[in-house]
């Protein structure tokens, strides 16, 4: 393994050497970068383009400007990194740093929630293939894959963000508005559970009912702009969980899984009871880093110690268990500060920007606000990448149901969710694991129509400008970071088809 993984890292040199030489002369043939200036009728023309001719070394043969930038960047071996200046005469490297930062916090949750759903949603259809859920997502993933991204951005900022605003402003439903939405989610849940049609009729009915009930009394209480929720409300949720991921893993009598599960549930519970003067008064960055940390690993302990035969699955559930507990604890917390907020900012869904201007707030108001400016570009990325994983998930599961050891699994008598997430999922996550790795890679190089439509100042837009201007720089920067993402997430899905597979090691 390991001379597979320095031949690769040799190879990778090799390419991103010849890529850099080619880009670099495809660039720098796009245009004229003084053109502007040249036709500029500015009495210090004249200085403005010597100014530009030094900051961008167009007094030197391109192959001296290409080994002067190719020896500055071979510095970040040493710690030392040099990505030139812009033509302005700005350091490349803060603006890389801005860029990178910005695309990184849009397009990581973005990719995190489409596998995470993608993945459910594909296995769910495998399942029950050819059934009314399976056409109804089917439809759904191929008409968002093929929605023009700009186009579901401008209906996204209509409706999601402006006409939601408005809304927020005196929030309440009128009878036509309660009886369409409880029918449409009822119909949408007997789908989704299926049965008999006893079974579905009763389901749509169920579901039909509670929203036509629960709709207007949670805007009578007022909850939209004053949700609650509470440590009660966290505690008993968190258990919730810890029940459902013990069911769907092994099944609630299997108590080698659920006692971690519930122990979890438990310690999430007291955590959350502890430390609430902190959340409140103290809370910032490094806290909430370090408690998501901590919400992975303990529950990881808790199930590695307290299980034996089915240890795996004990870790999945506690671990599961901890992070959607740390996760409605902070939730809890965003409700308790929305009034608040909303006050500050009386309109929160944002259309344009990573973060709003002169924005003075605590903590969780200053968490709100980067969280509403992330919602729409984190939505629009998250249904298109959605629809890929979604399908190339579900093919994979068919495809692996149909090998001999799924039949011999079943034929030995083994619970369905042990065939279906012990023994199909791991070997169906081998195309998966190539694709999310790309994709990934190419969402790090920008989303440069969602950037531009929601104005992020990210990679995607460093790029664009860099080209507009003829600028080469920048666009080297870009062409660095994201070919080295490529080619190191390209090797980490070689690498994870060992894990996957064990067959492949050989």
């Amino acid at each position: 393994m390991l001379k597979f993984i320095l031949r690769r890292l040799v190879q990778a040199v090799g390419v991103m050497l010849g890529a850099s030489v080619l880009v670099y002369v495809l660039v720098i043939n796009a245009g004229d970068p003084l053109a502007d200036l040249r036709e500029s009728n500015a009495e210090n023309r004249d200085l403005l383009i010597q100014q530009r001719t030094e900051y961008m070394q167009l007094d030197l043969p391109w192959w001296q400007r290409y080994l002067s930038w190719l020896g500055g960047v071979s510095r970040c071996l040493i710690g030392q990194c040099d990505f030139g200046t812009s033509r302005t005469g700005v350091d490349v490297g803060t603006l890389l740093g801005q860029a990178a930062a910005s695309t990184l916090r849009l397009v990581l949750l973005a990719t995190i929630l489409a596998l995470i759903i993608g993945i459910a949603v594909g296995i769910l259809t495998a399942i029950r293939q050819y059934s009314g859920l399976d056409y109804g997502v089917t439809f759904g993933t191929f008409l968002f894959f093929s929605l023009p991204v700009f186009w579901a951005a401008v209906l996204l900022k209509e409706y999601l963000a402006i006409g939601f605003n408005n809304w927020l402003q005196e929030p309440g439903f009128d009878p036509i508005q309660v009886a369409i939405i409880a029918i449409v989610l009822g119909l949408l849940m007997q789908v989704l559970l299926a049965g008999s049609l006893r079974r579905r009729l009763i389901t749509f009915v169920v579901t039909a009912v509670f929203f036509a009930v629960s709709l207007p009394t949670l805007a009578a209480l007022d909850l939209f702009r004053n949700p609650q929720l509470g440590m009660v409300g966290v505690a008993l949720l968190t258990f919730a969980v810890a029940l459902s991921a013990t069911a769907m893993t092994v099944g609630l009598r299997n108590r080698e899984v659920l006692l971690p599960a519930l122990i979890t549930a438990g310690v999430v519970s007291v955590v959350q009871f502890a430390l609430v003067n902190v959340f409140v008064y103290y809370m910032n960055w490094g806290i909430l880093a370090l408690g998501l940390l901590l919400a992975f690993v303990v529950p990881w302990l808790i199930g590695r110690f307290l299980s034996d035969r089915y240890r795996t699955q004990a870790i999945v559930a506690s671990v599961a268990t901890g992070l959607i507990g740390a996760g409605l604890t902070v939730l809890d917390n965003i409700f308790r500060v929305w009034p608040s907020f909303l006050d500050l900012k009386p309109r929160p869904i944002s259309t344009i920007g990573s973060q709003t201007p002169n924005f003075a707030g605590g903590f969780w108001e200053t968490f709100l606000d980067y969280g509403t400016q992330m919602l729409l570009p984190t939505l629009l990325l998250t249904v298109i990448s959605l629809a890929s994983y979604s399908r190339y998930t579900r093919a994979s599961m068919l495809e692996v149901n149909r090998q001999d050891y799924i039949r011999t699994a079943r034929a030995k008598g083994a619970p369905e969710r042990t065939v279906i997430f012990r023994h199909a999922l791991r070997n169906a996550l081998i195309p998966i694991a190539t694709i999310a790795a790309f994709d990934f890679a190419a969402l790090i190089g920008g989303a440069v129509i969602t950037e531009r439509v929601f104005g992020w100042k990210g990679m995607g837009d460093l790029f664009a400008v860099g080209l507009d201007q003829v600028d080469p720089a920048p666009v080297m920067a870009f062409f660095l970071v994201t070919g080295g993402v490529a080619v190191l997430f390209n090797l980490v899905a070689d690498i994870s088809y060992a894990y996957l597979d064990p067959r492949i090691r050989v």
